[in-house]
């Protein structure tokens, strides 16, 4: 089993931000992370035979948490949780929100990988972005990390951002690679209703500010090119690390493994059900943790045989090793031919998939229409 712990807290939200996170005092953080203490030592009598083998501190920003908090969670954590001693336990942070006593506290804690949201060094679009920090304030804090003593470091990039250029993002890109963190994950933009990018830019007037899809398309094919070069294994779609620095808790979401969410708002996937959290503050707040975790639920829906194939294919072909057929067949007891075969064969004749049978992985073309493969797989 995984944990994934959400803090919904943040310096100033970004224009492009939809996650579930905002603005708070300390006062109101520390009532929060009071009632997530609650809500960990209750949701653990419900997994007691389960082993936990990576923890995932999310949000907002969880690095703008006092570091002392951050250790009463990862102790709660171990306390009521069985953590292996070799899980991976990543958080993450922005740039500007670090020290080096947040940091040492991290390790002791047994924080073992940081995730850096960078997105660009181009200090223009971050300003375009709204993030808080500078290049150079992300330089600053990748080099506490490394003094630190971290040796697993992610950097969080994003392209297709209004304005900017192809000579831009590989200016990005080659100056992340200079710094040779383990890995990287590089994702396209995307804007989402109800962020002041969707008012911007969701017009026709707004798009002709935005890389358009041929631009967005080379930036793409430059990234997986140049990573390549570099030694960076391309192991997803949108991730690339060092071998053996494969980000073993996203890798546990693509491949079905059973992840509790802790905190507001946090998605689950367990028992066959998946469910999340209370995704209002205020009534999140009132619910009495060890009197009732009932009303902590929210949408829980159970996955019968086709909704747990589906995904099985359509998040395995994520990963760029792609579908085992006889994992398939050991989960479901089926021939995954038998169930989609059709739908493969016209893949492979497209050129969008190709197997080693009985496994199926997306070609370099697949990758390039994901989506559109993935939809194949939705049974009737």
């Amino acid at each position: 089993m995984e944990l994934y712990v959400h803090i919904p807290f943040c310096v100033r939200k970004c224009a492009y931000c939809d996650f579930l996170s905002a603005p708070a005092g300390g006062l109101e953080q520390r009532a929060y992370v009071d009632q997530l203490l609650e809500e960990i030592q209750m949701q653990s009598l419900n997994y007691k035979e389960y082993d936990v083998t990576s923890i995932f501190i999310g949000g907002g920003t969880p690095s703008i948490l006092r570091a002392e908090w951050m250790s009463e969670i990862l102790s709660m954590i171990h306390q009521c949780f069985a953590v292996e001693s070799d899980a991976e336990i990543t958080i993450e942070a922005n740039p500007g929100t670090l020290d080096a006593h947040k940091l040492d506290v991290y390790r002791q804690s047994g924080i073992n990988r940081i995730s850096l949201g960078l997105q660009s060094a181009d200090d223009e679009e971050l300003r375009t972005l709204g993030r808080i920090h500078t290049y150079d304030d992300f330089l600053k804090s990748y080099e506490r990390v490394r003094q630190a003593g971290f040796t697993n470091v992610n950097i969080d990039l994003m392209s297709a951002l209004p304005g900017q250029t192809l000579a831009s993002w590989k200016n990005t890109l080659k100056k992340v690679l200079m710094l040779r963190p383990e890995h990287i994950s590089a994702y396209s933009l995307i804007i989402e209703e109800g962020t002041p990018f969707f008012e911007r830019y969701h017009t026709k007037e707004g798009r002709m500010l935005l890389p358009d899809e041929d631009m967005d398309r080379e930036m793409y094919h430059f990234t997986k090119t140049y990573l390549k070069e570099q030694d960076y294994d391309r192991y997803e779609i949108s991730n690339y690390a060092k071998p053996g620095y494969e980000c073993r808790h996203n890798i546990g979401y693509w491949t079905g493994v059973e992840y509790l969410g802790l905190g507001l708002g946090a998605s689950s996937y367990m028992l066959d059900h998946r469910f999340h959290s209370e995704q209002d503050m205020e009534k999140y707040m009132k619910i009495r943790m060890r009197e009732d975790l009932t009303p902590l639920y929210q949408e829980v829906e159970e996955l019968d045989l086709g909704a747990k194939m589906e995904e099985f294919m359509f998040l395995g072909l994520r990963l760029a090793k792609g579908v085992s057929g006889s994992e398939f067949f050991e989960r479901f007891n089926q021939n995954m031919w038998n169930i989609y075969g059709a739908v493969i064969q016209k893949y492979i004749d497209e050129g969008l998939l190709e197997s080693n049978s009985p496994d199926i992985r997306l070609t370099e073309r697949g990758m390039d229409v994901s989506n559109y493969v993935m939809s194949g797989f939705l049974l009737e």
